[in-house]
Order: C-alpha cells, then sequence, then structure tokens
C-alpha cells in the first residue's frame, strides 16, 4: 500500500465526483458499462504489472483481480470472492497498483445489487481480507485508514444506489395504485352518474305518462283535478330537467355540489307526486330523524324513486305506503304496494338492480319481494358522518 495525505484530505471531494459519475453510468446500457468498467479496471491493475516486469504469474493474479469484474452482475458475490484472494495476494507481495480496483468495484456491486444475506458474508470477507493484506506485509497505519476508507466509500456508494432505486421503485408502485385508484373512481363516477340518469329518467317519464293517461278522464267532469294533473307534469318535467342538467355537468367535470342532490326532505315531494298520479300514497316517519351523510340521503331518496317509479309502471297497484324507521346507527326506507310487483327480467331494466348498487355502495342492505299486502322494497342504511 503507499498512503497518501492528499489523497486522504480530498476524500469528500472524490466521493462527491464519484457518486456523480455512478449516477451517469447508471443511466447507460449494463452491458456497455461493464465492458467500459473492465476494460479500464484491467489497465489500471494489470498495466503497473506489465511496465514493472512483473514476473508472470504475478500479471497473472493481475488479470485474476481484474477481468472478472466483466461477470459482477451475474455472480457478484462470486467474482467478490475470485477478486478480493486475488488482490490479497497481490498485497502481500507489494504487487498491488495504487487502489484496489477490483475490489472496489466488487464490493460497490454487492452493495448495490445484493440481498441482505449476501451483503452481510461479502462485508465480512472484504474486511478480513482488507486486514491479511495490511499485516503479512506489515503496512503502516495510514495504509489501514486508507484500504478502510476505500472500502467503506465504495460500500457507501452502492448501498445508495440501491436505495435510491429502492425509492424509484416504491414511486413507482405507489403511481401504479395511484392510477388504478383514480381508474376505479372514474368507474365508480360513471357508474353513478349511469345510476342516476335511469332513475331520473324513468321516474319521471314514468310519472308523466301515468299522469298524462290520467289526466284526459278528468277533462270533462272533474276540470280542478285535471288542472292539476296537467301541472304536476309540467312540476315533474322541471325536476327531471334540474337534476339531469347536475349529472351532465358532473359529465362536463364540474364538481357536483352535494346541497343540489336531493335527500331525505325532497322524499315527500316523491310522495306527493305519486298522488298526482293516481296513487293513494302515504308517508310516515317512525323516531327522530337524524342527520345522515350526504351519500346516504341521496340513496335513501333513489330508492323511494325507483320503487315508486315500478310502482305506478308496472305493479298495478292502487295505494302505496313509504315508512322512514330511525334508530341510532340505521335508517330503515321502506315501500310497501298493493300490487303485483315490478317485472324486471320482461321489461329488460336496471331499476332492481341499479337500486341495490346504491345501497351496497353507501354500507347498507336491500331486500325486496313480494309480502301479504303486494310488494315491499325496504333499504336499511347507516347514518355515516354529516359532510
Amino acid at each position: 500500500m503507499r498512503p497518501s495525505s492528499a489523497v486522504t484530505r480530498a476524500t469528500g471531494a472524490v466521493d462527491d465526483a464519484t457518486r456523480r459519475v455512478v449516477d451517469r453510468f447508471e443511466k447507460f446500457p449494463t452491458g456497455a458499462v461493464d465492458s467500459v468498467l473492465t476494460v479500464v479496471v484491467t489497465l489500471a491493475t494489470v498495466g503497473p504489472a506489465v511496465l514493472a516486469g512483473r514476473p508472470w504469474w504475478v500479471v497473472g493474479l493481475s488479470v485474476l483481480a481484474s477481468v472478472p469484474v466483466l461477470w459482477r452482475r451475474r455472480a457478484p458475490l462470486a467474482v467478490f470472492l475470485v477478486v478480493g484472494p486475488a488482490m490479497t495476494v497481490l498485497a502481500c507481495l507489494h504487487a498491488m497498483p495504487e487502489l484496489a480496483y477490483g475490489t472496489v468495484v466488487c464490493a460497490y456491486t454487492i452493495a448495490a445489487y445484493s440481498p441482505p444475506a449476501r451483503r452481510r458474508a461479502a462485508f465480512v470477507s472484504g474486511a478480513i481480507g482488507i486486514v491479511v493484506s495490511l499485516v503479512i506485509p506489515a503496512e503502516s497505519a495510514d495504509s489501514y485508514a486508507y484500504a478502510a476508507m476505500s472500502f467503506l466509500t465504495a460500500w457507501a456508494l452502492g448501498t445508495g444506489v440501491r436505495a435510491k432505486r429502492a425509492q424509484i421503485d416504491m414511486l413507482e408502485e405507489r403511481a401504479r395504485r395511484l392510477d388504478e385508484e383514480r381508474l376505479a373512481a372514474l368507474d365508480r363516477e360513471r357508474l353513478r352518474i349511469a345510476r342516476d340518469m335511469h332513475d331520473i329518467v324513468t321516474h319521471s317519464v314514468g310519472t308523466m305518462i301515468v299522469q298524462a293517461e290520467t289526466g284526459p278522464l278528468f277533462t270533462g267532469p272533474d276540470r280542478e283535478r285535471a288542472d292539476a294533473v296537467f301541472a304536476s307534469i309540467a312540476e315533474t318535467g322541471r325536476v327531471a330537467v334540474q337534476q339531469l342538467r347536475r349529472s351532465l355537468d358532473t359529465l362536463r367535470g364540474e364538481t357536483a355540489d352535494p346541497r343540489h342532490q336531493p335527500g331525505i326532505e325532497a322524499i315527500a315531494d316523491l310522495v306527493e307526486l305519486s298522488r298526482h298520479g293516481g296513487l293513494s300514497a302515504s308517508l310516515a316517519e317512525d323516531g327522530p330523524r337524524r342527520a345522515v351523510s350526504d351519500d346516504v340521503a341521496v340513496t335513501a331518496y333513489r330508492v323511494v324513486q325507483e320503487a315508486l317509479t315500478n310502482t305506478m309502471k308496472h305493479a298495478r297497484a292502487t295505494a302505496v305506503r313509504v315508512s322512514l324507521r330511525w334508530t341510532d346507527q340505521l335508517l330503515t326506507v321502506r315501500v310497501c304496494d298493493d300490487g303485483a310487483g315490478p317485472v324486471q327480467a320482461a321489461s329488460g331494466g336496471y331499476g332492481l338492480l341499479g337500486m341495490r348498487e346504491r345501497v351496497v355502495g353507501a354500507g347498507g342492505t336491500l331486500r325486496h319481494g313480494p309480502s301479504p299486502t303486494g310488494f315491499d322494497v325496504a333499504a336499511e342504511l347507516p347514518l355515516g358522518q354529516r359532510s
């Protein structure tokens, strides 16, 4: 070893420069980098032995301590176990170059690419090799510091590259998860808009059709009731247009205001519209009304809306009862009529399916089916937190 105090004092600057070089090398193809690095290490290790007229076996050891660097990525530990002992023998023979180039490159490679167990084994064996190469030739204390500094600098550079790669992998994984979440959110929003459009159109148009069909029955004998029916048709159309505009605003990228979404308070309007459609409709609440999240409020409204639409269009019912039952944790929405229930399969509609998707999405459960008096739809919704 030939320790140099100037090199020791300039270690910080050398480390920074080396780190920049390593970062640049990482951007090039690995095959080209390894080939160039092997040529440089071989020239720096074998060249001094050839120029100094060393025996052939010293030159051979120099080749053994440098050329295997070409396979450093394929078998880092095996290459290190070949290069390290060869360099130790050269050090013991006082035939080692200024720096153990091959050992330094192998130390960097193992620290950067090998798993923990191999890193520990390489570090221990490298430390033993350094001690042996200094003790046998009886090198000075400065040589110990210089050798340890070279080895630890290469190891630290490799550790930094490994940490940087792990950080990049983590960021890429996070970006992938964010993309998946964004796509899932888009799918949920698209599905929500489809449900809204279905509920708005089917309920409003269905109600208008029923009212328009019954309106002429009262044009002669009951003019006031006929006027009320046609006024209800107009009001239903206006409400449908407003709700469609809000849904279309969402499609245009505008943020929907939860305050403009129909909720618990608007359920009474649905029941009133059903009365205008010729049904005997009633609304009852059991328990004090509690604050609910916007999602639950909209879901409760849409359940009543779809159930009333099915009652008017398909059930051939004459009476319907809407009830809201409040507890500390649940809101139970129930719609019971005296009809035969929706003919979903025959019509090919998505009303009950969309209703179930809404309720499940809000964290609740939905039941529907024939009852002793007709057809029953019941949704249990958790109150959630008021947003």
